[in-house]
């Protein structure tokens, strides 16, 4: 797992909402029990300051570490995921958004960007140039500063259009379904991750290999995904390990956090 994203998990489950900054040997301490070293941790906390998803706020000796409206978005975006939209389509409408765009040969760096929030956000690729999701996706923040050079279309299949092909070639369903098929072989057991030694540790593992998940998940229509499609039955498993695991996980990460308020919530 990337420090990083175990940061975020730990940051979503016991920080998000609460007004507070976190000491680094917190992080370091409640990092340490699924292995990843103090070093990796300090420079993952280091990264994120520089990459704006944590803010540094000194406290007598101690360096703390706060939230930022970058890291705030990113964690509610995260619980709305996990916790809202769920991973089943089974919308009535078939209703699609369409981004289509012509980006100058020299814009290589703004093409890269384009594709990497397309993909972010559920979009996969119809042909050149044109990308497509399901539902109504609201795209401004996908195609923000490209001005005339993209199109946003809502759209509904008509026939002779195979969408089951189209689906087929625009996302890689094999490789997702397997990535939900390796969480269910890892747990869907009676006793999950049996070496890790704390539920803090357990809860931090599952959280951040389903988000890891799910975020790679366009939420597809269910009549476009295989009859055997296996994520609904990891979102039930994920769900109750999480809330197996919570109280303990509170206890154990109430005993390693070192807080002090966030001076920065009042302006938020």
């Amino acid at each position: 797992m990337r420090p990083q994203s175990v940061i975020l998990t730990f940051l979503g489950d016991h920080v998000y909402g609460r007004g507070i900054c976190v000491a680094s040997q917190s992080f370091i301490e409640a990092f340490a029990s699924v292995g990843i070293s103090e070093e990796a941790t300090r420079s993952a906390l280091t990264r994120m300051v520089g990459r704006g998803l944590l803010r540094r706020q000194r406290s007598g000796r101690r360096m703390y570490f706060g939230l930022t409206p970058t890291s705030t978005e990113v964690l509610k975006d995260g619980e709305r995921r996990i916790w809202h939209s769920g991973v089943v389509n089974d919308a009535d409408e078939d209703r699609w958004t369409l981004i289509g765009f012509s980006l100058p040969e020299s814009w290589q760096r703004q093409r890269h960007e384009l594709r990497s929030r397309l993909v972010w956000a559920g979009f996969g690729p119809l042909q050149n140039g044109l990308w497509m999701a399901p539902g109504e996706v609201d795209a401004a923040g996908v195609v923000e500063d490209l001005g005339a050079n993209v199109k946003v279309f809502a759209a509904e299949p008509r026939h002779p259009t195979d969408m089951q092909a189209l689906v087929g070639d625009a996302y890689d369903l094999a490789g997702l379904g397997d990535r939900y098929r390796a969480f269910l072989a890892r747990w869907d057991q009676a006793d999950p991750a049996p070496d890790a030694p704390d539920d803090l540790a357990r809860s931090l593992m599952l959280l951040t290999g389903w988000l890891q998940i799910i975020r790679t998940d366009p939420r597809l229509p269910l009549r476009y995904l295989p009859h055997d499609w296996p994520a609904e039955k990891a979102q039930r498993v994920c769900h109750t390990l999480h809330e197996r695991f919570r109280a303990e996980a509170a206890e154990v990460a109430a005993r390693l956090l070192d807080t002090v308020p966030d001076e920065s919530w009042a302006e938020r």
